[in-house]
């Protein structure tokens, strides 16, 4: 068993997703103030902290290929268990269920898929966004108040988070550069939390803030180990965009590319909003 890794040298992001190993399959953890969100933890650093259990394990096999996480409650400040265990292990795929509880009460079930990787054709039918180079692009903040975004270098080319003033907007999508702060090499436990660095879409097209979470978070990885170290502390290009909004909820798309035009990874989320 080990300590959680909270030491002075530890990057924020890796003190965040810090766990310790219970038994074979079960983890603990506790919430890292610096990725508080409005209501308990920043999701995108709940499904990081989930794909870094799977990582943990013992019978791992390859890398993350897919994760869908549903915030099913609340999650609190403070300490709480992850139950991370194989379903089924196949010759390049395998299939795990994943929870996450606190106090005895489940908040987040999750299922993933990893896998290894091999050569074989490829082809990218997506289309990076046109976008200048990070470095000519001013940097941004969200609002003070949502503290997890501090941890966040952004650098909005589309699409920023609306001001007082703003007003509606007639289009969903939002453009930015962005990368943890300070730098941090690019791993899949960071690149799960940068696909939900998009703030709600309904704050754009409404032009305010209002009440919305996100209810389920699916990642599609496309990048293997090489593609991250190629990119290494390198900001990343992120779009999002919404197909629909209604009686609810919205849908969620976005993309996150490597700096120099590789496709990382496809993101979808189904969100709750009121107003």
């Amino acid at each position: 068993m080990t300590e959680l890794d909270t030491t002075e040298d530890t990057h924020v992001f890796d003190a965040a997703v810090s766990l310790v190993a219970a038994d074979a399959h079960r983890y603990t953890g506790r919430t890292h103030p610096a990725y508080a969100n409005m209501v308990g933890p920043f999701g995108g650093i709940t499904a990081a902290t989930l794909v870094r259990a799977v990582q943990q394990h013992p019978e791992v096999l390859g890398v993350p290929l897919s994760l869908t996480v549903n915030y099913c409650g609340p999650l609190a400040d403070g300490e709480f268990e992850i139950a991370a265990r194989p379903v089924r292990t196949n010759r390049s795929t395998q299939h795990w269920s994943i929870e996450l509880s606190q106090d005895g009460a489940v908040t987040t079930t999750a299922t993933a898929v990893f896998g290894t990787r091999r050569d074989t054709w490829s082809s990218t039918e997506a289309v990076a966004p046109d976008a200048p180079p990070a470095q000519d692009v001013a940097q941004q903040s969200l609002p003070e108040f949502i503290a997890w975004s501090r941890n966040y270098e952004m650098r909005f080319v589309e699409g920023a988070v609306p001001g007082p003033e703003t007003g509606e907007n007639p289009d969903s999508t939002t453009t930015l550069w962005v990368r943890d702060a300070p730098p941090r090499p690019l791993d899949f436990a960071a690149l799960t939390s940068l696909c939900d660095v998009f703030f709600p879409r309904v704050f754009l097209r409404r032009g305010q803030y209002m009440p919305a979470g996100t209810v389920s978070l699916t990642v599609y990885f496309h990048a293997d180990a090489d593609a991250l170290a190629r990119q290494s502390d390198a900001s990343v290009l992120g779009t999002a965009r919404s197909q629909h909004f209604g009686k609810g909820y919205f849908d969620q798309s976005g993309e996150l590319w490597s700096s120099d035009g590789e496709l990382l990874a496809t993101t979808h989320q189904l969100v709750y909003f009121k107003g």
